[in-house]
C-alpha cells in the first residue's frame, strides 16, 4: 500500500527539527534586532553580538548605508527585471563583474544571485558525468549539495589530509582514465566552523603531478585574508593556480551576492551554463551598486582589515590564555570547544544571554560529533576591546559552571 508522504514527516522531523519545540525563537531562529553591530538588542536585552558575518563593519557603514539608500530611491528593488540573459543585463552588473576579477587577479568574474545556489549551479555546470569530483569532507553544505548534483563518480578525503588527499587523487585519475573524464579538486579557502584554512599550497603542489582543476570556496577568505584582503589563495601565495575562484558577498562585503572567477573562457562557459542564473532574475541594482561601494572601500580602507585583526588576535589569545581550546583556527573565525551533551548546551547558551549579555552561535550534534560543544564567536571591526573583556569573563564562568554540571541539573529540571 502507498504510505503518505507527510507522514514521515510528522513522525522523524530530523535531528534538529526534534529540538523544534524547546529551541525555536531562542536557540534557533533568533530574532537580533536593532543595528548591525557589536551590540544588538535580543529580547529587549542588550548583547555583545558574536553571531553575524560582518567582518568588517560594513553592514551599518553611514557610506554604505547611504550608497544603498541612494540606489534603492533611483531603481527600486525591481530593476532589472527578468534573467540577465534575456532583459537583465546591465553596465553597473559588468562593472561589477570586472572589478571583482580585477581585485582577485582572475581573468574573469560572473555575478552570481546568491552564493548558495550560485556554486551548487557552478559544480554541476563544470562536471559531466566522465568527470570526477574530489573534495574535503568537511565542505560547507553547498558544495555537498553541488556535488549531490553530480551524475559520476566522486571521492571524499579527510578533512586537510594530504595523505588521504593523494590517495583519492590517484583512485580519481584511475577511475578518469576508464571513463575519459577529467578531475575537479574541491575545497575551501576557509572552513567556516572551525576556522582552519584550506591546504591550498599542498594541493597546488600536486597539480605537477597529477592533472586536475581546483575550484576554491573562498566565503570567509575574501576580504579578511592576503593582501588587501583578497583572500586565502593571496594568504597561501597560490593564487594564480586557483582554477576557478569563488567568494560571496555576504560575509566581509555584507550585502547578498557572489561571484566566480577564473580563465575567460572557462567563465565565458559558465555565463552560458549555469541553470540557477539563466533562469532566475538578475541581481538588482541596489545591491550591485551597494557592492561596488563596498568593495571600493575594501580597496581604499586597509585599517577595516587591520581593526579586524587586532580584535580577532586580542580574542583569541585572550581566550587561550584563559585555558580555552580554539582548536587549529587560523583565521578570525573562534570556535571554543567544550564537552557536553544538547540539552547542557541549551542551558550554557541560555546563561550567557541571560545573565551575562552575550550572544554566540552554538553548535552541536549532528553538526559535530555528540558529546562536543563548539561556542562560535565571529570578531568584526566593530567589537571593543571591553566586547572581548566581558566576553572572555563570561566565558570562564560558564565552564566553570560547566565543568561543575549546574547545567546537567538545570536541563534535568526543565
Amino acid at each position: 500500500m502507498t504510505k503518505d508522504l507527510f507522514e514521515r514527516i510528522k513522525q522523524d522531523k530530523g535531528p534538529l527539527g526534534k529540538w523544534a519545540e524547546q529551541a525555536e525563537g531562542y536557540y534557533v531562529f533568533p530574532k537580533l534586532e536593532g543595528p548591525i553591530s557589536n551590540r544588538m538588542s535580543f529580547k529587549g536585552k542588550k548583547v555583545i553580538t558574536w553571531s553575524i558575518n560582518d567582518y568588517l563593519g560594513l553592514a551599518s557603514n553611514p557610506e554604505v548605508l547611504k550608497a544603498d539608500a541612494a540606489a534603492a530611491a533611483e531603481h527600486g528593488m525591481a530593476y532589472p527585471m527578468g534573467a540577465r540573459m534575456m532583459s537583465g543585463h546591465t553596465p553597473f552588473h559588468e562593472q561589477l563583474e570586472q572589478e571583482c576579477a580585477a581585485f582577485v587577479h582572475k581573468e574573469k568574474a560572473y555575478l552570481l544571485n546568491y552564493g548558495y545556489q550560485g556554486i551548487m549551479s557552478a559544480i554541476d555546470a563544470l562536471v559531466t558525468k566522465h568527470d570526477i569530483i574530489v573534495y574535503d569532507m568537511d565542505a560547507h553544505a553547498c558544495i555537498i549539495d553541488g556535488v549531490r548534483l553530480h551524475a559520476g563518480k566522486r571521492f571524499v578525503y579527510r578533512h586537510n589530509d594530504m595523505e588521504s588527499f593523494e590517495k583519492n587523487i590517484k583512485r580519481a585519475t584511475k577511475m578518469a582514465e576508464q571513463t575519459g573524464g577529467g578531475i575537479l579538486v574541491i575545497t575551501e579557502g576557509v572552513f567556516g566552523m572551525r576556522g582552519e584554512q584550506g591546504r591550498l599550497k599542498e594541493i597546488v603542489a600536486l597539480k605537477k603531478q597529477y592533472n586536475f582543476r581546483l575550484l576554491v570556496d573562498d566565503a570567509h577568505g575574501f576580504g579578511t585574508l592576503g593582501e588587501g584582503g583578497r583572500g586565502t589563495g593571496f594568504e597561501q601565495g597560490v593564487q594564480d593556480d586557483i582554477d576557478v575562484y569563488f567568494a560571496t558577498f555576504a560575509k566581509s562585503m555584507a550585502g547578498i551576492g557572489a561571484f566566480i572567477s577564473g580563465d575567460r573562457d572557462v567563465i565565458q562557459y559558465l555565463q552560458y551554463n549555469l541553470r540557477s542564473q539563466i533562469f532566475a532574475k538578475s541581481l538588482p541594482m541596489a545591491m550591485v551598486k551597494g557592492a561596488l561601494k563596498r568593495l571600493d572601500m575594501i580597496r581604499t580602507m586597509p585599517e577595516l582589515k587591520e581593526k579586524l585583526w587586532i580584535n580577532t588576535n586580542s580574542l583569541q589569545s585572550g581566550l587561550r590564555n584563559a585555558g580555552f581550546n580554539l582548536g587549529s583556527t587560523q583565521t578570525c573565525i573562534t570556535p571554543v570547544f567544550l564537552n557536553g551533551e544538547i540539552p547542557e548546551a541549551m542551558a550554557m547558551v541560555n546563561d550567557l544571554r541571560e545573565n551575562h549579555g552575550i550572544f554566540c552561535s552554538i553548535v552541536v550534534y549532528p553538526v559535530i560529533p555528540k558529546g562536543l560543544i563548539i561556542l562560535r564567536l565571529i570578531p568584526t571591526a566593530t567589537h571593543t576591546q571591553q566586547d572581548i573583556d566581558e566576553t572572555i569573563t563570561a566565558f570562564s564562568a560558564i565552564r566553570e559552571k560547566l565543568e561543575n554540571g549546574a547545567y546537567k541539573q538545570v536541563a534535568a529540571s526543565v
